[in-house]
């Protein structure tokens, strides 16, 4: 890895491509497949996620989070919207970045433990959404796409999803289910222009939360653990 320092004021940016992130996180400590660039790659691009631009000279932590630190500052997908509101308060994000930021499940899986009382006894739930989804988690450690509609592309179809009362995650549906944020799912549903703004900005946000630059933590050998 390398050290990246500005020569004013000003820190070097590049762009971040949401798709490759999100791509890369997995096999970040795997050897490379002889075919990677001929197929990982193609398979960035088709996401067609939003870009936006990222702060360099960040350094990672020089200790790793307990599991306890994990859980408190990641909202569960049991919360209901006045506590996910809540969770994303106390970070500093408004209602409308939290809404914004939960698009990012359209793509990704979810193992079926983390959503089996919605689909076994919440009533705000399409009823062949319903069947399908218990067919796919007769083994509970199955994976389920978080967006049945389109799990490979970055689209607004995640909050068309929750208006139809398709919303995987409890903590999904939620976002559509009577209360304040209806209108922002409505508005992302029929603007996908909109929700890619907002969730490029909501991002950048999020790279902001206490960064480590200067001499604070260090620069790791292995992404995955600390030196």
């Amino acid at each position: 890895m390398a050290s990246f320092k500005s020569s004013s004021s000003t820190i070097t940016t590049f762009k971040f491509h949401l798709g490759a992130f999100l791509l890369l996180v997995g096999v970040a400590s795997a050897q490379l497949a002889s075919n990677f660039y001929g197929t990982s790659c193609p398979s960035v691009l088709s996401l067609r996620g939003p870009s936006w631009q990222v702060p360099l000279g960040r350094r990672d932590s020089a200790t790793a989070g307990s599991v306890s630190d994990v859980n408190s500052n990641i909202p569960s997908p049991a919360l209901n919207v006045s506590g996910l509101i809540s969770a994303f308060s106390n970070k500093g994000f408004t209602a409308k970045e939290m809404v914004a930021l939960s698009g990012s499940h359209t793509i990704g899986q979810a193992r079926c433990t983390t959503f089996l009382t919605r689909i076994n006894s919440e009533t705000n739930i399409d009823s062949s959404f319903k069947t399908s989804t218990q067919a796919q988690c007769q083994n509970t450690n199955n994976f389920v796409p978080l967006d049945v509609t389109s799990p490979t592309s970055f689209d607004s179809a995640y909050y068309r999803n929750l208006l139809n009362q398709k919303g995987l995650l409890h903590s999904d549906q939620q976002l559509f289910s009577g209360g304040s944020t209806d209108a922002q799912v409505r508005a992302y549903s029929s603007n996908q222009g909109a929700f890619r703004a907002d969730f490029a900005n909501a991002m950048k946000k999020m790279g902001n939360l206490s960064p480590l630059t200067g001499t604070n933590g260090q620069i790791r050998t292995n992404c995955r653990k600390a030196n």
